[in-house]
């Protein structure tokens, strides 16, 4: 008898978790609350933080699953790509028919061995569940002394909830936050007539452009080298390689003109934006530290500064939010707003048949890890790979909780070659001698991830190889000088 699996959401997450338990012979049915897949690229007010003019960016190669390449060359896709990809991608796995639109998942429930799924009053039970609801869908907005007395003519709002930059022509904004909402927001506003832009942050972090040298930017930040080498060397030394690469590509904040960040490029943090920093050198923004209070339109900061504002929007990150989990799951998640105690971000060995999907905090795209994540939940649930051992994963959440109260967000190079191991689709260098150097440090392409292991594909090396060369960043097998010192240090602790 087929088991029965209910995926919650039907944005990437749902459908390649959906598209992989088909192939492991699952049946699963997807509720999605909104009348049309994508998730967040649906860019419906209220349920996603996508504007019209955002762009992806991430670059075509990493923004895409295994089985199904983007139409046309473009590097970075705008909004309306992803979407009218992820419709196609849901049409060739026949995923449509498995979508109930409209169905808001009120309750998550375990009675006995199997999973209680409850819409608009009406119950229905499944063997498995799966929750892919969507990491960035309630933003947090934090506590500011007086932001409840705000009188500025367009208000306060998060960068979640803005629609473009008609409302701001002709007015002083300010844009709270650090991170890529908030600064391509800033630039956009800055381009496209508002009166004066003010970017207020509590700390610099560097920023590294789309685009370096013709080569997208998360092609040489996000590699296999870089995975292993946080697994062999010091802190200090991963730290110091990344800064590198990230100077040598756009230079320090402070050479714009905004505040030197922390020397410690994981203490500062890293942003992806092309425009901002030059736009901080022309003047059009204006960098402020963390603001203090606020008083009628006027703002203060940290340096005893105050300004008066039109508008205020806060690109501040977001909160952990599945309010449809019932006490008994929430109590063994220990969840908050924060975190969730689950095995590599997936499964909790207390709550078997139970698991999740891109609930995990990262720089870097979504879709790579989102499809390995899927691939492992499907071939443990179908035998394909070994489950877990339940006092490793007790274990692993152990370690994770060790960790609250520190930063949790991790880079997508290790989320994806995490889920590849447990998935046992992580391609083994010594079977591969011609293609060494891109699986090392070219782009981290799904195409690399059918090369070998459960639904190996006979074309994944000739798909790889274009993938890797694409930017011409791997034109040969031969290590530049760098990459070979690099190397070294890691074959050679």
């Amino acid at each position: 008898m087929t088991e029965t699996v209910a995926v919650i959401g039907a944005g990437p997450g749902g459908l390649v978790t959906a598209r992989w338990l088909r192939s492991q012979g699952f049946e699963p049915t997807i509720f999605e609350q909104e009348l049309e897949l994508g998730g967040q690229w649906t860019r419906l007010p209220g349920r996603s933080g996508v504007w019209p003019a955002m762009y992806t960016n991430t670059s075509r190669v990493l923004t895409a699953f295994s089985d199904l390449d983007h139409d046309g060359d473009l590097t970075f896709l705008s909004n309306h790509d992803v979407l009218a990809y992820l419709n196609r991608y849901a049409d060739m796995f026949g995923l449509r028919t498995l979508i109930r639109f409209g169905q808001r998942v009120d309750r998550l429930s375990r009675i006995g061995a199997r999973w209680h799924v409850t819409c608009d009053g009406t119950d229905e039970a499944f063997d498995r569940v799966v929750v892919a609801s969507g990491r960035f869908t309630s933003p947090a907005i934090p506590a500011v002394s007086g932001i409840e007395t705000f009188t500025g003519s367009v208000g306060v709002i998060s960068t979640f909830d803005y629609r473009g930059a008609k409302p701001y022509v002709d007015k002083r904004i300010l844009v709270a936050g650090c991170a890529v909402s908030a600064l391509d927001i800033a630039t956009e506003l800055a381009q496209l007539g508002a009166a004066r832009v003010v970017v207020t942050q509590r700390r610099q972090r560097y920023v590294l452009p789309k685009f370096a040298a013709g080569v997208p930017s998360d092609h040489r930040i996000f590699t296999r080298y870089g995975a292993l080498a946080n697994a062999t060397l010091p802190p200090a030394e991963i730290d110091r390689q990344l800064k590198e690469i990230v100077v040598e590509a756009n230079g320090t904040p402070q050479q714009y003109g905004a505040p030197a960040p922390d020397p410690s490029l994981f203490t500062a943090g890293v942003t992806l934006n092309q425009g901002y920093l030059p736009l901080v050198a022309e003047g059009r923004i204006t960098v402020r530290p963390w603001l203090t209070s606020i008083s009628g339109t006027q703002v203060s900061f940290g340096d005893g500064h105050a300004e008066e504002f039109d508008g205020i929007l806060f690109g501040t990150g977001f909160a952990l939010d599945l309010p449809f989990l019932d006490d008994g799951i929430r109590a063994a998640l220990d969840l908050d707003a924060v975190h969730l105690d689950a095995d590599r971000y997936t499964f909790h060995p207390d709550l078997p048949g139970l698991a999740i999907v891109g609930m995990w905090d990262q720089s870097g795209g979504y879709f790579v890890p989102l499809e390995l994540q899927a691939r492992w939940i499907a071939y443990t649930w179908g035998g394909a790979v070994p489950p877990p051992n339940a006092a490793g994963q007790h274990d692993a959440i152990a370690a994770y909780r060790a960790r609250r109260g520190s930063s949790q967000k991790t880079r997508m190079n290790l989320a994806a070659l995490t889920f590849a191991r447990a998935a046992g689709v992580e391609p083994c260098l010594e079977n591969w001698p011609d293609l060494r150097r891109a699986l090392l440090f070219g782009p981290l392409a799904p195409s690399c991830f059918r090369l070998e292991g459960p639904d190996a594909l006979p074309d994944a090396q000739a798909r790889f190889e274009r993938d890797a060369a694409a930017f011409g960043a791997i034109t040969s097998n031969v290590l530049t000088e760098r990459e070979s010192r690099y190397w070294l240090q890691v074959e050679s602790p």
